[in-house]
């Protein structure tokens, strides 16, 4: 049976909420926590399947394991994996396609509800005693908007932009979209990017992280966009330019801003986006509902069976 060894396994399960155990019946399973880089050659050297969500694997890594046949991802993204260089020795890289297509759609909406509702603004105001010294019944701490009407421009049309899409018709919310891949869906409108900056009232990303979407969002961008936009992240960091967003947002540009993912991760004391103004940041979890994670080790397992049956699925190379 192969030996199959999981880097990063603390990056899937809190608190032993999921159960990796499932994978045992494919081989010998050795479990790692995390996995520093320094570390990672020398951990996977004698694999034959290694599992891994955020652990580079490049070059030194790949040469350094002689048996191994797959890359077994627990996510969609593959930019931490050298793909070409895999493919040249042979070695499947699978990824989880569409896992959390509603985990990812749902935090969305949750950014955009808080921005147009302020519940968590008023949630502290009410905390503090600002209610209770309020000599009215209804005490205006921030404005409050209705969706219906504002134009939700969303820029990547995959499977999340869609569930996205799909949602924000429940509010009659004006949907334009901004897609390397053409395609019809009723009630959204294709546009280039500079409309879908100019013309957004919230605007959130769902692309992958590539060459030409790298700090595709600079100040550049930013300048184009409508006044008062509200600017939503639950893609890859690598996407914006942080510096120009603190810019766009330390001017009154937009609204605001709400991320859930940065550039460097874990966050760094020394992040320009830490306190910056008008700005929500939740720790890289839109993916992580248990659900989802779940349905994420259930996508592993059926890739890992296929590559052992002779016909991978979900291969990225």
């Amino acid at each position: 049976m192969p030996k199959i060894v999981l880097t990063d396994c603390d990056t899937v399960v809190s608190k032993n909420d999921i159960d990796l155990s499932v994978l045992e019946r494919f081989g010998e399973v050795v479990y790692y926590g995390e996995t520093s880089p320094e570390l990672t050659a020398d951990r996977i050297k004698d694999a034959e399947i290694v599992i891994v969500n955020k652990t580079v694997i490049g070059k030194r890594e790949i040469d350094a394991a002689k048996s191994l046949g797959m890359i077994a991802l627990f996510a969609t993204g593959y930019n931490n994996i050298d793909t070409e260089y895999a493919a040249s020795h042979g070695i499947a890289v699978c990824n989880a396609g569409v896992y959390s297509t509603s985990a990812v759609a749902q935090h969305t909406f949750a950014f955009i509800l808080n921005h147009a509702s302020g519940i968590s603004e008023y949630s502290r105001a009410v905390s503090e005693g600002e209610w209770i010294r309020s000599r009215l019944f209804s005490f205006f701490a921030k404005p409050t908007f209705e969706l219906a009407g504002k134009t939700l421009g969303i820029f990547g049309f995959g499977a999340i932009g869609m569930q996205v899409a799909k949602l924000a018709s429940a509010f009659d919310m004006r949907v334009i979209a901004c897609t390397r891949t053409p395609k019809e869906v009723d009630g959204v409108e294709l546009v280039s990017f500079d409309r879908l900056l100019a013309e957004s009232d919230y605007l959130t990303v769902h692309c992958p992280l590539t060459e030409q979407t790298e700090r595709i969002f600079d100040a550049s961008a930013f300048n184009k966009m409508k006044d008062g936009l509200y600017f939503i992240n639950t893609a890859r960091g690598g996407v914006v330019d942080e510096s120009a967003l603190l810019d766009a947002l330390r001017e009154g540009k937009l609204s605001g801003a709400a991320v859930d993912v940065l550039t460097r991760e874990p966050m760094s004391s020394d992040c320009l986006l830490y306190g910056a103004p008008n700005i929500t940041i939740t720790p890289h979890i839109a993916w992580a509902p248990i659900e989802t994670r779940e349905r994420l080790l259930g996508i592993v397992c059926d890739n890992i069976q296929a590559f052992l049956d002779g016909t991978p699925k979900n291969k990225v190379n």
